[in-house]
């Protein structure tokens, strides 16, 4: 980690937040609890206890790994089902096979980041391939779960595969950090992620001792989630670790520093910043279904116990 990065930063466009921009205040930090997810990989939840209102549009992430698997032991999902969102696989070392029943899918590598609309429906898998099962390495990267609004949750499927080199990168004025723009806008530079619902998704690296102030929607809610490394969020630097996540309140700025001292297998701070337009709205979440209400969510279930949101191609021993 870093999967995408330069030999100097100062070569890139520089970010800077206004003089006269309003810090924003960290509200809480939390610990992220660790898990297992699908066929045994293992997970932090990044979001776990943290109220939607401060979420919104956001509904779960999940740092998968790190994690250096044997030969045998890369494991990833079965086929399984969505609907009423978005999912965004952002792989930083290893890779990964998608596929999907309305014909998405493809191989990210490191740096590169799948971005799949689940909309209507579909079901989908995520693995590592034979290769990589056969041989172990290294595997690190999230999942973040996206709201629809209410008016796009119905939409057809669509699939997004985001290269590592389409990332828009910048620094700060100093070049103590790197900022990877997966999606949105940050000061006027644009990333590569099409989203229906604006957000801002930033994969940071903060050199020890470094501090980056950032310009950010006020329309806009604030997250930090650490992946490695430690730090400091907001103007009071509020203290962060790996598997912590730092909400942040209103202002139209926010501020991460690094620790002067890391540790050797994190030399960097690395994190994740997160920024969407809340969508107000009813949300009704249960296991691959994001919905508006408990009728939608039973409808869900239905239409895929029913075949509604499509099948398995055959290539895996089913008609």
């Amino acid at each position: 980690m870093p999967a995408v990065t330069v030999e100097n930063p100062l070569t890139l466009p520089r970010v800077v937040a206004p003089a006269d921009a309003v810090p924003r205040p960290v509200l809480t930090v939390s610990t992220a609890p660790a898990g297992f997810e699908g066929e045994g990989f293992p997970v932090r939840r990044a979001f776990a206890g943290i109220n939607y209102q401060f979420l919104d549009p956001f509904i779960m992430m999940d740092q998968m790994g790190e994690v250096e698997y044997a030969p045998g032991e890369p494991k990833g999902t079965p086929w399984h089902p969505h609907r009423g969102f978005e999912t965004v696989t952002y792989l930083i070392d290893g890779t990964f096979v998608h596929q999907d029943s309305h014909g998405g899918g493809g191989t990210i590598n490191d740096g590169d980041t799948q971005w799949m609309t689940a909309g209507a429906g579909l079901l989908h898998i995520e693995a590592p391939p034979e290769t990589l099962v056969m041989s172990g390495g290294l595997f690190h990267g999230l999942q973040l779960w996206v709201n629809l609004p209410a008016a796009d949750k119905m939409m057809a499927p669509r699939y997004q595969d985001i290269g590592g080199g389409q990332v828009q990168l910048l620094t700060s004025p100093d070049g103590g950090a790197l900022l990877r723009v997966i999606a949105g806008e940050l000061a006027g530079h644009q990333g590569p992620g099409i989203t229906h619902t604006p957000i801002t998704m930033i994969h940071a690296t903060v050199r020890p001792g470094a501090e980056v102030t950032l310009p950010w929607r006020e329309d806009f809610n604030g997250l930090a989630y650490v992946m490695a490394g430690r730090g400091a969020v907001g103007a009071d630097r509020r203290p962060v670790r790996t598997g912590q996540t730092a909400v942040f309140g209103d202002g139209s700025s926010l501020t991460v520093r690094a620790d002067a001292t890391q540790d050797a297998k994190a030399p960097d701070l690395e994190v994740v910043l997160l920024g969407g337009r809340p969508i107000r709205e009813p949300m009704a979440h249960y296991g691959p279904f994001v919905m508006n209400s408990e009728a939608e969510l039973r409808q869900a279930f239905e239409d895929f116990q029913r075949g509604r949101l499509g099948r398995v191609p055959a290539v895996h021993g089913m008609a």
